[in-house]
């Protein structure tokens, strides 16, 4: 699907309650404290209109999820924050893969990286348990492979030997 074909140059406030199912209320709430604010424009005063962009409704999207999950709105400032801070670009988000486990937020940036992103950022390395097993078999294909041919040759031995 192309992205262009549904980005509009902006949504109001009720697009975005409807594309994210929070509220009017809670939208307000978290641009006033400074949470998740519009990019493309801000309030001014009672009665005016804020402006989101496609990458700000994605955002909020994925803090209403966390949100649904547990996770507080403290927690979830430090998740952006930290992608921010991190590389998570607005034009990268679709590559961005969160990993909720527990009170944990993780940023699987590779198949092998793993970031909490609750703590200051911190690196985990994930391996794949299958690479391990295709290795050990391997291994143990190859530890055959040269027990059958020490067995073979200690049986060729014992056939030359004249008692």
């Amino acid at each position: 699907m192309k992205f262009s074909d549904v980005i509009s140059p902006g949504f109001s406030t009720a697009q975005v309650a409807r594309l994210t199912g929070l509220t009017p209320r809670q939208l307000d709430h978290w641009d006033r404290k400074g949470f998740l604010k519009p990019s493309l424009r801000k309030a001014h005063g009672y009665g005016s209109t804020r402006r989101y962009s496609f990458a700000d409704v994605v955002r909020l999207r994925v803090a209403a999820r966390l949100r649904s999950a547990g996770v507080g709105l403290a927690r979830i400032r430090r998740c952006a924050e930290a992608l921010e801070r991190l590389g998570g670009e607005a034009d990268d988000l679709g590559g961005v893969r969160l990993l909720v486990a527990g009170s944990r937020v993780l940023w699987a940036r590779s198949d092998r990286e793993v970031v909490d992103l609750l703590k200051e950022g911190q690196l985990v390395l994930v391996f794949s348990l299958g690479d391990a097993v295709e290795e050990t078999a391997g291994a143990v294909a190859r530890l055959n492979r040269e027990n059958s041919s020490d067995a073979a040759s200690r049986a060729e031995g014992r056939g030359k030997q004249i008692f």
